[in-house]
């Protein structure tokens, strides 16, 4: 079980790495209450699969959060209840969905594309219906942004290297050990990624975001200050 995470000057982190037996509600909930015990602060968004224990852990231990569905998934989800023949086509719809410009957009994007298919291809329509809200949350975080929180490819990626290592050896002499295999190997891999741009103003968006989800306080208005200070003086 891992997690990673952008922290707000746009570096990416490896937070968190732990065994579970699988993965169920219990253990990832443990999971995530080990990383809010240590003072983490709750996320911004949360991306994942959908897997139902991760999805329920998240919704519990992360309330405030914006819960995205992973589109990489999601997309591969409905690709396989497609023809081969009119795959292309339909997955066309679906990138409109996913790179339409606001929320808004996204929504009509996707009445769109329900309306257009649902009786042509009902299995792929109710795949794609559903956690859809989830899905179309990429459109709440600043566009520049939205290509990095929509997957969970660099999780996915740096399981790829893990494997890579611990296929070659036939067994571990105990669970302390894979570990501190598998965690060398991830933050090795970890001290590759490169680094997230934010402007000020991403950065005053993400804010105001964290604000209207109400992980943050209302940030104090400066004018009010000057006033005080002014008020102070002349006391």
């Amino acid at each position: 079980m891992v997690c990673w995470c952008i922290a707000s000057d746009g570096r990416k982190h490896l937070l968190h790495l732990a065994v579970g037996n699988k993965e169920s509600q219990a253990c990832w909930t443990e999971f995530f209450r080990s990383m809010l015990h240590r003072g983490m602060r709750a996320p911004t968004t949360v991306t994942s699969d959908g897997a139902p224990g991760l999805i329920n852990a998240i919704t519990a231990c992360f309330p405030a959060s914006i819960r995205i569905r992973c589109w990489f998934h999601r997309l591969g989800n409905i690709r396989a209840k497609l023809p081969e023949e009119t795959a292309g086509e339909v997955l066309a719809h679906l990138y409109a969905v996913r790179d339409a410009p606001t929320l808004d957009a996204a929504r009509a994007a996707a009445d769109r594309f329900v309306n257009t298919y649902r009786r042509e291809y009902p299995a792929a329509i109710a795949c794609f219906t559903d956690d859809l809200d989830a899905l179309l949350a990429i459109h709440r975080v600043p566009v520049r942004h939205r290509i990095r929180v929509r997957t969970t490819n660099l999780a996915e990626r740096s399981f790829v290297e893990e494997r890579r290592r611990t296929k070659v050896i036939p067994r571990f002499p105990n669970e302390k050990a894979a570990m501190k295999l598998v965690f060398a190997t991830l933050i090795r891999a970890a001290d590759r990624w490169c680094r997230v741009s934010i402007s000020d103003l991403e950065r005053h968006q993400l804010t105001l975001l964290r604000t209207e989800l109400g992980l943050d306080p209302p940030p104090a208005n400066t004018n009010d200050h000057k006033t005080n200070r002014r008020n102070s003086a002349a006391a």
